[in-house]
């Protein structure tokens, strides 16, 4: 049924549509020219803000989906577009609404039913056909309530931001084109977007449903705390069937199907590791055992969550263009979509978020300077210095007296510290000196920014062995810096060898380049990879937890 605010609604302009009707001159009228009498005086009395009035207008009041001898085609459209999307939950209002209304509306013609009956019918597909587009084009995600919690973690300290980028979907437009001649079955389906392995992910959506129709998976239980390669266990058969469901399992020769854990199911367990971000060892231990556990309506909601986060995304699909997931911690840079190289990353603490925006990298540098943030220099440097005003020496950053050419070097023993611990201004600038202790490593990617991040290289490799890897103040630090410089010198005049002399020495240059390339930041923790293989990734900042507590139900 239809919410009662809505059909409160209905019941007003309910009275309105009698009185058309009653006011109407007794000779047999064109339905259209009636229809669209009607349709104009009901919703008079309605705001400029209502959908049904935008509807409508920009219909020129005509009905969209009750003609005179039966549902138009754009109706027929709509309901065949509904009935073939197997993302709706059967069990939702939505889903139901759906059914019931097609049934509803053919038979208002079979069984000789008024003007007015047909009239409410139109207003009430109407409102359906804004409720179906806005779960399948904008989301279940409240997005006014999550930037409100983003405001609350910043007066906490928590400085972060999501840039938004509504979808660019006309559900109007496309019914104007239906009633134009346009199939809008087809114009419904083709608006499904297409960026960052969407309706992959939607393919992988359709198959844990699947899975949850048919009851799901039973939970693994181990008589051991782990479980090694080679041992025995009788968890080892309820193993073996959990991972046969997800597709990780596959039978070979080795396997003899009984209570040892064999090479066969170690390799199964090593792939289901890697899809979740786990270690791939091989060894079933509490965090693999939480994972194999967590049931599929759980997955089938991160699954869901992450298709609407897709969809206010950028949705742009450039020449060239470089991703961030940064539950992944991995940059992919793709050519025309495909798969150029990917490279781990570090990303930002979670009380220190790497922003979700998009830019581009307009510039590479060289040996650069790192010029400290304000931030790091209140929170971290300056207790330094009222400690010892001499500390930073040992890291190579020198103070000057502001940010022009013309500025000096200062001596920070000649400074009363403690003046700018917390004040709005700190009037110096804190610069590291190139080199191998830069924290900035030897190679800086520029995307200019309102966040102050960018990739760079750093001194600090060992991080990158982990699989989680959110240590950074918000920049991305790159693992292999100069394996994605010699990927933009592929289509970029870079000279190489040149670029590797200068690397060698201290000397600070910037190079310009002449193809911007689009670099988006997402934050995703299912997604389907190059290789077609759907991944899970932990809530790393807990956005998850975060967008679920308002999350729409339909």
């Amino acid at each position: 049924m239809l919410p009662k605010m809505i059909m409160q609604w209905f019941a007003a302009v309910c009275t309105v549509l009698m009185l058309s009707v009653s006011a109407a001159p007794a000779e047999e009228r064109p339905f259209d020219e009636h229809a669209t009498e009607v349709i104009y005086n009901s919703l008079q009395t309605e705001s400029n803000k209502s959908f049904l009035k935008h509807f409508y207008k920009q219909l020129l009041f005509l009905p969209a989906w009750m003609h005179e001898k039966g549902p138009s085609s754009a109706a027929k459209g709509f309901f065949a577009a509904m009935k073939e999307d197997f993302t709706l939950d059967p069990r939702s209002r939505l889903y139901n609404d759906a059914r019931d209304f097609e049934v509803q509306a053919q038979m208002l013609y079979e069984n000789g039913s008024t003007f007015l009956q047909k009239m409410e019918m139109e207003f009430k597909i109407t409102m359906l056909y804004k409720a179906y587009t806005d779960y399948a084009y904008f989301g279940s995600i409240n997005w006014g309530a999550f930037q409100a919690r983003i405001v609350n973690l910043k007066v906490n300290g928590v400085s972060t931001e999501w840039v938004l980028h509504r979808p660019n979907v006309d559900p109007i437009g496309m019914v104007e084109k239906a009633l134009l001649g346009a199939d809008l079955k087809k114009e419904l389906q083709d608006a499904v977007p297409t960026a960052y392995h969407y309706r992959a992910l939607q393919r992988a959506l359709r198959h844990y449903m699947a899975i949850e129709v048919e009851g799901g998976w039973t939970p693994v239980k181990l008589n051991a705390r782990k479980l090694n390669p080679g041992k025995r266990d009788p968890g080892v058969y309820s193993l073996r069937e959990r991972l046969r469901v997800t597709g990780e399992y596959l039978t070979c020769s080795e396997s003899s199907e009984d209570d040892r854990y064999d090479s066969c199911l170690v390799e199964a367990v090593k792939r289901f590791q890697i899809r979740h971000g786990l270690k791939a060892d091989g060894v079933v231990g509490p965090a693999t055992l939480r994972k194999l556990n967590i049931p599929v309506s759980r997955w089938i909601t991160t699954i869901r969550l992450n298709l609407d986060r897709i969809k206010w995304l950028n949705p742009r699909q450039p020449h060239h263009h470089i991703i961030i997931n940064i539950p992944f911690f991995t940059l992919y840079f793709e050519e025309d979509g495909k798969l150029v190289t990917s490279i781990r990353v570090i990303t930002g603490k979670p009380n220190h978020p790497t922003p979700i925006f998009s830019d581009e990298v307009e510039m590479i540098v060289l040996n650069p300077y790192w010029n400290v943030p304000k931030s790091i220099i209140q929170k971290e440097m300056i207790p330094k210095l009222l400690r010892n005003p001499y500390a930073l020496k040992r890291e190579a950053i020198q103070i000057y007296s502001g940010w022009g050419k013309d500025a000096k070097v200062v001596d920070p023993a000649s400074v009363n510290w403690a003046q700018y611990r917390y004040s709005k201004y700190v009037p110096y600038r804190f610069a590291q000196l190139p080199g191998y202790k830069n924290a900035l490593g030897k190679i800086k990617f520029l995307f200019p920014n309102k966040f102050s991040v960018y990739m760079h290289d750093t001194p600090t490799k060992r991080l990158f062995l982990r699989n989680k890897r959110a240590f950074s103040h918000g920049c991305v630090r790159l693992q292999e810096p100069k394996k994605l410089l010699e990927t933009f010198a592929s289509f970029e005049p870079i000279d190489m060898e040149k670029a590797d002399r200068i690397l060698k020495g201290k000397k600070n240059v910037y190079m310009k380049l002449k193809e911007k390339v689009p670099v988006d930041i997402i934050y995703l923790t299912a997604w389907v990879d190059y290789d077609g293989h759907l991944q899970f990734r932990d809530d790393v900042y807990h956005y998850d937890e975060m967008q679920l507590q308002s999350y729409k139900r339909w």
